[in-house]
């Protein structure tokens, strides 16, 4: 497969990249993004959340009412989890959600994602790319030139940029991330991935392992 590299402005420069089959043609295996995507999911969450037990519950421990003659049930705690302000019955404690894949898992899914954005012609090459100064009216402008205004993007650099970075943190349809970052759910998240033309070969190096 091959794709036009494009100008800042839109236009073509002429030159073509050819795109890895092994990358970008495979038979997507839908199972392994699933697992990747949920991975991603569950490693966002900081696994915080606490509610008190009976245990934990600042309290008196005197026994509120008599054990017996009162026509009700057996009452020993005003910590306990029947009254208003008792403690929760099996409350959430902090957990950590993450869980392992194997490093091949996760390589096929980032392939699998690659070749669903190629058959869907959701993929484009720019020129390499770099700002002389942090400017969102900038990156706009180079959004409105290619036709990404209203489309939530993904623009892959293939090193760090600060100045890009800087430009493009406002605003919330567009995402910029180096290769080393590329994963399987931003990939999916964004209607259109457009690759910086050094950032191809050096995707494929990264997945070709």
């Amino acid at each position: 497969m091959e794709l036009t590299v494009l100008k800042h402005n839109g236009e073509d420069t002429g030159r073509k990249v050819t795109l890895s089959d092994d990358i970008f043609g495979i038979e997507p295996n839908d199972h392994a993004i699933y697992l990747d995507v949920k991975q991603y999911l569950a490693n966002q969450r900081q696994g915080t959340h606490k509610s008190k037990e009976r245990a934990e519950i600042a309290g008196s421990t005197r026994k509120i009412k008599k054990q017996k003659g009162t026509g009700g049930a057996r009452a020993g705690s005003i910590k306990s989890p029947v009254f208003r302000g008792g403690g929760r019955i099996f409350g959430p404690r902090p957990r950590n959600y993450s869980f392992k894949l194997n490093k091949k898992l996760k390589q096929l899914a980032r392939r699998s994602a690659l070749t669903y954005k190629a058959q869907d012609n959701s993929l484009s090459i720019l020129e390499n790319l770099s700002f002389d100064a942090p400017k969102t009216k900038s990156f706009i402008s180079l959004l409105s030139s290619l036709s990404l205004t209203d489309k939530k993007s993904l623009i892959v650099l293939p090193e760090g940029n600060k100045n890009v970075y800087l430009s493009s943190r406002n605003l919330p349809k567009t995402k910029v991330i180096t290769v080393d970052d590329v994963n399987t759910y931003e990939l999916l998240h964004a209607d259109v991935v457009v690759f910086c033309e050094g950032a191809v070969s050096k995707l494929e190096n990264i997945l070709a392992k």
